[in-house]
């Protein structure tokens, strides 16, 4: 898949666990693994806006395009 998800990343630099980011942003601990390994199909703007509020970062610290 050529958008790969770094969300680990921004957690590990926030020291959050995913739990912690689940409740915040509003989403299951599952869904987040989801995510996570890059299984979803689609992210809703609302959940990427939560997301990037809790991280305090950009949509394209989350997200990475890359040639497949």
């Amino acid at each position: 898949m050529p958008i790969v998800v770094r969300i680990d990343v921004q957690l590990a630099r926030h020291k959050m666990s995913v739990g912690e980011f689940a409740e915040r942003v509003g989403l299951t601990p599952a869904n987040v693994a989801v995510l996570k390994n890059g299984r979803a199909k689609a992210v809703r703007f609302s959940t990427l806006e939560a997301m990037c509020r809790v991280l305090d970062c950009q949509p394209g610290d989350l997200l990475e395009w890359t040639e497949d």
